[in-house]
């Protein structure tokens, strides 16, 4: 018996799934969720298989609600969302349902699900699967709705910091230190995607382990050979590699 989530904001959607998934009577819906916060709460106390999620809700949207997760059980997105994104992910989650979807169609969705969980029968193929939900995660970093704000989750509270109010973000072992005026957060993720998700026009990654928000830039030292340190409003001097001065130098324009 595998145990399902359904998290939407509409109620007719998540119940034509649910009809739906009377085919399948070793699938159980065990709740019905709203919203993303829902939603996370739902997935960390339930420990569902499979998760059918909307993209655009209130609150938090799917993709922002995913990154809370360690471990996000596997996923069928059923979503209106247009078709760039669903060439990006469709690589990556275990299918996508366009609505309105058919009967056919959802089943297709399903049995793809089934036949994945058939073939994860040692621990390569599990490390595999979380390793292309982590893929998932990546990409949808660089969704519209999410570059101008982080999502956090502190213990049982979720914090929004908007990317303005960012000062520099660092490499903190296999999280990601964001540091705004008010204090700083821990995330797990890479370098590499909390790049993609910042404003290019606004951060630059001046150094392997760190990425800076140029208006809190206040000048530039030479430090080592071929190397410098910039110098931000509130002191704090972050080094800058030969390889990261010439792109600080065109975004700031000198």
């Amino acid at each position: 018996m595998y145990k399902a989530i359904l998290i939407d904001d509409e109620p007719l959607a998540s119940m034509i799934v649910k009809e739906f998934l009377e085919q399948y009577p070793e699938i159980e819906v065990i709740q019905v969720c709203q919203n993303g916060f829902e939603g996370l709460k739902a997935i960390q106390q339930l420990n569902p298989h499979l998760v059918f999620l909307d993209i655009q809700m209130p609150k938090i949207n799917g993709f922002e609600m995913l990154e809370l997760i360690d471990q996000p059980p596997s996923i069928i997105f059923t979503t209106a969302f247009d078709e760039y994104a669903i060439r990006a992910f469709e690589q990556n989650a275990v299918d996508y349902l366009l609505k309105p979807f058919t009967l056919e169609r959802f089943k297709k969705a399903v049995d793809k699900f089934l036949q994945q969980q058939a073939k994860q029968t040692d621990e390569q193929e599990k490390k595999e699967a979380l390793e292309h939900t982590q893929s998932l995660l990546e990409t949808a970093s660089i969704s519209p709705q999410q570059i101008d704000r982080i999502v956090i989750r502190e213990n049982n509270n979720i914090r929004i910091i908007p990317v303005e109010e960012i000062q520099y973000v660092e490499a903190a072992d296999d999280y990601v230190r964001i540091v705004t005026q008010a204090g700083s957060w821990l995330k797990n993720r890479t370098m590499a995607a909390i790049e993609k998700q910042l404003p290019v026009d606004r951060f630059v990654r001046i150094h392997r382990s760190c990425i800076v928000n140029i208006r809190e830039i206040t000048r530039l030292h030479p430090h080592e050979k071929e190397s410098w340190m910039a110098i931000l409003r509130n002191g704090k001097q972050l080094p800058v590699s030969k390889t990261g001065y010439p792109k600080l130098k065109a975004q700031l324009g000198i």
